[in-house]
């Protein structure tokens, strides 16, 4: 199999500025709560930080007003000396503290021709939930004429043996320090290694087996978080590789997507539920959407929970749509056409939401060992079907690369 990771050039803070304002949440978090990106806002205040780089999803709406701020912003930090080369043609180990322990993973630059997420897509990379093409026209907006990308993408590899990321990590005193410092919002602690010459080239040689065992025509790698975020790389790439020379079209910095490689197996790694909120309706109008798969109220086994500031209804589907609860339920929500909707983490923000007048829709956890044979037999999974950890727990944009 052709090799599709490649080492990069990675930007970082100068020392100065590597502190605890640069490092930012993903951008598609906290899309209900716009007080909670006025508050990083406030804690960052005029310092240096990848805030200044990303389009936050909560403000989607002042789009043609933000993104040429962002634009200058990539070219000011580059120009004044804020950003500094970090690695050259190589990969940062990374160690992340959450709250189910350490998890450890690689950044490195991922192939965007190995990568397809059309439905039905058999490319090596692939997406783990339907790709939704109407959300990727304001992410493209940012990355057109961007100098920079900040990536927030973890990629996943099914790696049982432990066979590419671990034994770099065990070897970690002998790599060079990047950063150790904690995220703003509780998001932990990070730290970063330097990987580089021959470390480099083993773990490609890692991946390159890990590739071979795997392939035939299975998935090899799937996007976990970051979905739409690699998708407007890939529908970018197309836009720019037109009229391209073939020399050019191997060696443009755009063909290649930065991602954060974790192994499925790392028991810090935790699968949880993406909730729904659906707002401006009754719990009467919600069960009503619902009614296709038959909810049926019950005491025992729960496919989901209704939330309303007066009550909590337990429910189970008689006749699913999905052979996951949360497909039966996207499936319920798309087939009205639901619009006012939102995609939420964590059962105390959607009890908040739902206190407000609107209705929550709990839904259990799904068991992470299902998903790649899940996405090898039936494609993408419904949208938003679990999250890697906590809001706080996702990956914050600290990393740098260039792209044009």
């Amino acid at each position: 199999m052709k090799r599709i990771f490649a080492g990069a050039d990675l930007y970082l803070p100068a020392d100065k500025y590597n502190t605890d304002k640069w490092p930012v949440i993903a951008c598609d978090q906290y899309t209900s709560q716009p007080e909670k990106w006025q508050g990083m806002e406030r804690f960052v205040g005029e310092n240096p930080s990848t805030l200044r780089l990303i389009l936050p999803e909560v403000y989607l709406g002042e789009a043609a007003q933000r993104v040429p701020r962002i634009h200058e912003a990539m070219k000011q930090y580059l120009r004044d000396g804020v950003l500094v080369p970090g690695v050259r043609g190589g990969l940062v180990l990374t160690e992340r503290q959450c709250t189910a322990g350490c998890r450890i993973g690689l950044v490195m630059a991922v192939d965007l021709e190995a990568y397809d997420y059309s439905p039905g897509s058999k490319s090596p990379i692939r997406p783990t939930e339907g790709t939704v093409v109407e959300r990727l026209p304001p992410r493209l907006a940012v990355r057109r004429g961007a100098v920079l990308e900040a990536s927030h993408i973890l990629l996943l590899c099914d790696d049982p043996a432990r066979s590419v990321i671990e034994p770099v990590y065990a070897g970690r005193s002998e790599l060079r320090p990047l950063y150790d410092l904690d995220l703003m919002e509780g998001g932990g602690r990070l730290r970063g290694w330097a990987v580089e010459g021959d470390a480099c080239e083993a773990v490609f040689r890692s991946l390159d087996a890990l590739a071979e065992r795997t392939a035939k025509d299975g998935i090899v790698f799937a996007a976990g978080d970051g979905n739409h975020s690699l998708a407007t790389a890939k529908a970018s790439w197309e836009e720019i590789k037109r009229g391209l020379s073939e020399e050019a079209l191997r060696a443009h910095p755009a063909r290649f997507a930065s991602v954060e490689l974790i192994n499925i197996y790392d028991e810090a790694l935790v699968f949880e539920p993406i909730h729904r909120v659906v707002f401006g309706k009754s719990m009467g109008e919600v069960l009503g959407i619902l009614s296709p798969a038959r909810p049926e109220e019950t005491d025992g086994m729960t496919d989901c929970v209704l939330v309303s500031a007066e009550k909590d209804l337990k429910l189970k589907f008689c006749k699913p749509l999905h052979a996951l609860p949360v497909g039966t339920v996207q499936k319920c929500l798309d087939s009205r056409a639901v619009r006012d909707i939102d995609y939420v983490h964590g059962e105390d923000t959607v009890r908040a939401l739902a206190g407000r007048g609107n209705v929550g829709i709990l839904l259990p956890a799904m068991d992470k060992a299902l998903l790649f044979p899940a996405v090898e037999k039936d494609g993408a999974l419904p949208r938003k079907t679990f999250s890697m950890g906590e809001a706080f727990e996702k990956r914050y944009y600290m990393e740098v690369r260039r792209i044009l």
